[in-house]
């Protein structure tokens, strides 16, 4: 550690003053009431500073200079007063200059005001005398430094993770087949509760496979799993599920949303593509199926560059890899190559929002708010915010940046880059023989022209053409105007001989071509790295504005999540890298097994994804505002056994998807309702709609003309004629005016979702209804609504009717002409089960109605349509857009 690192480090530890004293407070100092003995009683550090911090600190304690030179940091400084006098009189609010002022709302300022259960917290706590739970410093911190107390260390999500016992379950002993049960048995059985039933196979089949996969099991593998009576049927299932090459798609796609991934720009309507974005999507997806180590892919995600020594080139596979990973890193939405916006502002605003990328992303913590000031909830300050983003200051260096483009590596081989050249050679080569040609033609047309004048005037008008129009004299031009056809150019030459200039075009043209695709084909990596040898200091900026920088900062983690593991070692610049080394360091620091959040934060989001909710139900949020968790020792568990198991998250998905809990029905009981009726104790299965990808996903895949294809550059979108994003060719001009140009892509337009080009200014239409991941600038946790424009969008959307029919073809195809048949297959391919006696008989009467109906109307408006045909497509129609299809249970 550098000198200069210690005394931060020591500046640090001074400005962060940690009170975990027990004993007497500022009360008793001031000659009033004991510190309560009742744990429930009010006191100052927990209820009335938290509200005090939100509304008051930003003036009074959290700035270097004091609003009327008051400080609510402290009760002691409450007693002191300010400018007016002490703040408060213990045991007296009528005579508490702070009590009048906040009741008659003139304090805070602004429309923010405290709310009416807060002002009688404020109100109660000064009538009991102000007590605190633990006497305050002696020498209190100057104003502007953070302080932080035994209430903000002892916050849950700031432990060290530490693993429990596994509970011992005396009743229901037999339901415990993972030690998740038992944890969850445990909680259940204090409320008189049991797990419910477990699901049949062919819920459970669909289940695991929405879950793992994203898409619907075919009748062919529920068949197989049903007819199989082995006592490990679940675990054999679970286990080909995880090595189908589907399971990185479906698992990617939620790492994407965390990520922010997008293939455009963002920031300004003019959202430039980022083309060579889908490398790391394809990243994930090799990374998912192969069952990668998580601590292995955080630290390439934060730092592959620093893995790989510049210049980057002649990259065998691993290292490819790792500088792929950092596109993690080139996700938030980046302006900076907009002209018309502020180039200071576009830039810090693209080191900010990918901040908020990295710390929902790893620690579940929202940092944006100390960007200006110190964080109304959390206990993080405003040098905090820009120790953290001096992690990131050496690769994202606003005073001297690198525009989107000029960020992508290039995959180029020496090789292709010797042919490059040469195919440069030989453009240039026909470029300079194409206009010696068209120069030799306008000679000849020149000397042409020059002919109609008379012989003593030929050599002055040459010589008056030759020249720039603003040399020229008067004589000069009027001689020009007299005989303007000497004015031939290179740009006006076919208007004199269009048949001469169109046969040299043409020919050139050809020779162009005949080049071009000697040249090799572009091949970068949209990555994020740094310039060795080049350190950037970063500072302060004065509530939040770049324009006001402050004192220097150095990089660090959060302070509040260094007091109970200790501070990491991040250097200012790593002497052996040629990088600085900071966010190696830092990701290392992540994965070693003693961070608080990481691995929490993992397991609660993989939880989740299983469960419809997680154990802390906030997955993007473990600060005071989220929520806390719901089985906190479960979730430590699964955190270190995560850890010890490897960081895989195919053992994971396995230890949960095998347990007694997943088994559940999703059914309702009243016992468990009239106790738990949000289902936090997980006494049954939850219901969940399917996400908006997989909503088109399983279309596809129930219609039977899902393309498998993987990998790959991103299938794109664009407007077709009613203004609505499709998948398709952009076919506007110019003006952005629709053409009548194809749109269409083939089979190309019926690859999953998860290759559909991302547009962050053009959502895809049939999914824009379904709650798609908000991109501004990641989406840690999706919201899941059921709102009218949802059914409106599956009846009418071209893209669901056009499915309904190939699914009608599908069944039609391979159940024959039997009614009844062609009922079940619909029903199985739509539902993952056989329809029971009562459900056929209402589909086939539908199927005869229909085709009643549909008879009549053909025969005016359609007489080659198939009534048959027309009938099992709405039926199949009416399957897509039921509940039983749209949801999984």
């Amino acid at each position: 550690m550098t000198l200069r690192r210690r005394l931060r480090a020591t500046g640090v530890l001074l400005a962060c003053c940690i009170f975990l004293l027990p004993g007497a407070g500022p009360s008793a100092r001031a000659g009033e009431a004991d510190p309560p003995s009742d744990p429930n009683a009010l006191s100052f550090e927990r209820d009335v500073r938290p509200i005090l911090k939100e509304h008051c600190f930003h003036c009074h304690g959290e700035e270097p200079k004091l609003k009327s030179g008051l400080d609510l940091r402290f009760v002691q400084t409450m007693l002191d007063g300010g400018l007016t006098g002490e703040a408060i009189v213990p045991g007296d609010r009528d005579g508490s200059f702070l009590w009048h002022r906040i009741d008659a709302d003139e304090m805070p300022p602004g429309d923010a005001k405290l709310s009416a259960e807060q002002k009688a917290t404020i109100a109660a706590w000064i009538d009991a005398g102000a007590p605190t739970l633990r006497p305050e410093p002696e020498e209190i911190p100057p104003p502007g430094e953070m302080v932080l107390t035994q209430e903000d260390a002892g916050f849950w999500s700031f432990q060290p993770i530490q693993r429990p016992d596994v509970p011992e379950v005396e009743n229901d002993a037999s339901l415990v087949r993972t030690p998740i049960d038992a944890f969850l048995l445990d909680r259940l059985q204090a409320e008189g509760l049991s797990f419910g039933p477990e699901a049949d196979r062919a819920t459970f089949i669909r289940r695991a496979s929405m879950d793992l996969l994203g898409l619907p099991p075919t009748p062919e593998e529920v068949a197989a799993f049903l007819a199989d009576d082995a006592p490990d049927a679940v675990e054999r299932l679970i286990d080909r599920l995880l090595e189908s090459p589907h399971y990185g798609e479906r698992w990617a796609r939620h790492w994407m949303d965390v990520a922010g991934y997008a293939d455009s720009d963002g920031y300004t309507l003019a959202d430039p593509v980022r083309p060579w974005a889908y490398r790391y999507r394809d990243y994930l997806i090799r990374a998912f199926n192969a069952d990668r180590p998580w601590d292995e892919l955080i630290v390439e995600q934060l730092a592959g560059d620093e893995l790989v020594a510049p210049p980057y080139e002649q990259l065998g596979p691993e290292d490819l890899d790792r500088l792929i990973a950092t596109g993690f890193l080139r996700m938030a939405p980046d302006g900076t190559a907009d002209r018309e916006v502020d180039p200071v502002v576009a830039r810090n605003d693209a080191v900010a929002e990918t901040i908020k990328v990295v710390s929902t992303a790893f620690l579940g913590l929202t940092v944006g708010c100390a960007q200006c000031h110190s964080h109304r909830y959390d206990p993080i300050s405003h040098e905090d915010y820009f120790r953290f983003r001096a992690l990131f200051e050496p690769a994202l260096d606003v005073s001297d940046w690198k525009l989107p483009n000029a960020r992508l590596i290039s995959l180029w081989t020496d090789a292709d880059r010797e042919q490059a050249k040469a195919a440069a050679e030989a453009l240039a080569q026909v470029n300079k023989e194409r206009a010696e040609a068209i120069n030799d033609l306008v000679n000849r047309i020149l000397e042409k022209e020059l002919e109609a004048a008379p012989e003593e005037l030929r050599q002055p008008l040459r010589e008056a053409r030759d020249l720039k129009p603003a040399d020229r004299s008067e004589e000069q031009v009027e001689l020009l105007r007299t005989y303007p056809r000497v004015l031939v150019t290179s740009g006006n030459v076919s208007l004199y001989d269009a048949k001469a200039y169109n046969a040299i075009t043409a020919d050139f043209a050809k020779r162009t071509a005949a080049v071009e695709p000697k040249r090799p084909a572009d091949n970068y990596v949209h990555a994020l790295t740094e310039v060795p040898g080049k350190v950037p200091t970063t500072h302060l900026f004065l509530r939040g504005d770049p324009n006001q920088p402050a004192e220097e900062v150095d990089p660090g983690e959060l302070t509040i999540l260094t007091v109970a593991t200790g501070s990491p070692d991040i250097p200012i610049d790593d002497p052996n890298l040629p990088t600085t080394g900071r966010r190696l360091a830092y990701a290392r620091h992540l994965t070693s097994g003693e961070h608080p959040l990481v691995a929490r934060v993992l397991a609660n989001r993989v939880w989740m994804h299983h469960f419809g909710r997680g154990l802390v139900a906030s997955t993007g949020d473990f600060g005071f505002l989220g929520d806390r968790p719901s089985h906190p020792e479960l979730l430590d568990w699964l955190a270190d056994d995560f850890m010890q198991g490897g960081w895989t998250l195919k053992r994971l998905h396995r230890m949960i998807m095998t347990s007694t809990a997943y088994r559940q029905v999703s059914t309702r009981r009243p016992e468990l309702d009239a106790i738990d009726p949000e289902n936090v104790l997980v006494g049954r299965q939850n219901v969940r709609r399917l996400e908006a990808e997989t909503v088109r996903d399983a279309i596809l895949a129930t219609s039977g003309a899902l393309n498998p294809e993987a990998f790959g550059p991103p299938v794109p979108v664009a407007p077709d004629e009613a203004g609505r994003i499709i998948v398709g060719k952009d076919n506007r001009d110019s003006a952005g005016r629709p053409s009548n140009a194809d749109q269409s892509l083939g089979n190309a337009a019926r690859r999953r979702t998860l290759y559909v080009q991302i547009r962050r200014t053009m959502p895809l239409g049939l999914t824009e209804s379904f709650d798609p991941p908000d991109l501004s600038p990641s989406c840690p946790q999706r919201d899941s609504s059921t709102v009218a424009p949802q059914s409106l969008m599956l009846m009418n959307n071209p893209f669901v009717l056009e499915h309904s029919e190939t699914m009608a073809d599908r069944v039609m195809a391979s159940a024959g002409n039997d009614a009844t048949a062609r009922v079940r297959l619909a029903w199985q391919l739509a539902f993952a089960r056989e329809p029971d006696a009562e459900q056929v008989a209402g589909a086939l009467d539908y199927l005869d109605r229909q085709r009643a109906t549909l008879a009549e109307q053909v025969k005016a408006d359609a007489p080659d349509a198939d009534p048959d045909r027309l009938a099992l497509a709405s039926f199949c129609h009416a399957l897509l857009c039921s509940n039983g299809f749209l949801y999984v249970d």
